[in-house]
């Protein structure tokens, strides 16, 4: 923005020297031109005894006297002073008021600058609104498209927009009824977009019959554990979950999330014990075939020194990885104590939000660890943050991520 004013005074002044000097020079002549000329001839000619002295003084008083050339000098030269303040202040006027109607001026605001840049968008969050309003544009164009609305109705589960989430989702279900993953998807966003966010009535339906179609489907079946807590039939609850637990790999964050709630649904009065044995490697080779588990990325994160002040003992860690070019929601997400700080992560296919977006389909993810006092997943100001280049998913070597920024 300095530059550009530097530059426009420039380019100005050179503008205003066109008109300006011609005016201003006048200073410098003030005496006329003829009245010169006759004065040197008159004295030429008493020099050379063409005229005697009485006829050389009456040519002389014919001539204008000093005062009055002193008098028409000055008005002229306030003359020309006036004009050249009327086109100094005319013309950056004119092109001001002109910039204002036929230019860009709002894109010399240095906020608007910074947001408009990719940088500037991921750190204050217009990104995400940017990206919504370009697919919601291609959708009025394609609007036979599930996927797409698919995608804009994770996008706004994500910015916390329920009921427009349930809205997008009912237009991918509509168009595939028969996807048990949107389906399910879908089941979801009802629930979040009613009061209570209570898994009953239509989603608890949607959900049960995805199960009689595909009775491992994970998140249904983790979905119809949480309606059964939700209705304070823990035992059901229980029994449910304990079926998940054998299509989900041992160890994994998402396993162990489950034995903690099944944990609080015995602590409330359920009575069914939990599923502790692990499932055989027949069962993980259904699950995963060939028993590939898919990319992993092993993450060591930790904090810069300067930050350790500003950690809160309460505070939460997001580690997570996200698609280089695609959906900004997270393909791996890790949360825990940031006072576990240093630690190492290892993201996987298990650790994904939507069995649909996984590690595994895009070639290239950045990695990102954010620290959050409000335990937020969403980057909010005064956060602690780190984000890497894009990264290679089949990457074998472990990630350095060190916590060095605090989110504007």
């Amino acid at each position: 923005m300095t530059l550009f004013l530097i530059l426009a005074a420039l380019m100005l002044g050179i503008a205003l020297a066109f008109p300006l000097l011609p005016l201003l020079r006048q200073r410098s002549v003030a005496t006329s031109a003829n009245d010169t000329k006759r004065l040197k001839a008159l004295n030429d000619a008493l020099a050379a005894g063409v005229i005697d002295d009485d006829e050389y003084k009456a040519k002389l008083a014919s001539l204008p006297s000093t005062s009055t050339s002193s008098s028409t000098t000055t008005a002229r030269s306030r003359l020309a002073i006036v004009a050249a303040l009327a086109i100094a202040v005319a013309l950056p006027l004119g092109a001001i008021v002109l910039y204002q109607f036929n230019g860009a001026p709002a894109a010399l605001d240095p906020s608007r600058m910074a947001a408009s840049s990719p940088t500037g968008m991921q750190e204050h969050g217009v990104d995400m609104d940017q990206a919504v309003a370009g697919l919601v544009a291609k959708l009025k164009e394609s609007p036979d498209n599930p996927d797409g609305w698919a995608l804009l109705g994770r996008a706004y589960q994500s910015m916390g927009k329920f009921a427009e989430s349930r809205d997008a989702l009912k237009h991918a279900y509509d168009l595939r009824p028969d996807n048990h993953d949107l389906t399910v998807e879908y089941a979801q966003a009802l629930a979040l977009s009613n009061e209570g966010r209570r898994i009953s009535g239509e989603s608890r339906q949607l959900l049960e019959d995805v199960l009689k179609a595909d009775p491992g489907h994970q998140r249904a079946l983790w979905l119809v554990g949480i309606s059964d807590y939700q209705a304070g039939d823990y035992n059901a609850a229980i029994t449910v979950w304990n079926r998940l637990l054998p299509e989900l790999p041992p160890g994994s964050d998402i396993a162990e999330s489950v034995r903690t709630q099944i944990a609080d649904a015995q602590k409330l009065g359920g009575t069914v014990a939990v599923a502790s044995t692990p499932p055989p490697a027949s069962a993980a080779q259904e699950t995963t075939p060939s028993g590939d588990q898919g990319p992993t990325l092993t993450v060591n994160v930790s904090l810069d020194a300067k930050l350790k002040d500003r950690l809160d003992s309460g505070a939460t860690l997001f580690v997570f990885a996200r698609a280089e070019s695609g959906p900004p929601m997270p393909l791996a997400i890790h949360r825990g104590p940031a006072s576990a700080l240093p630690l190492t992560v290892v993201l996987d296919d298990s650790m994904g939000m939507m069995p649909s977006m996984k590690l595994s389909m895009f070639p290239k993810v950045v990695i990102g660890a954010r620290i959050s006092d409000s335990g937020n997943a969403m980057a909010q100001p005064g956060d602690l943050q780190a984000l890497t280049q894009g990264i290679d998913v089949s990457r074998k070597e472990p990630i350095d991520l060190v916590i060095d920024s605090v989110v504007p």
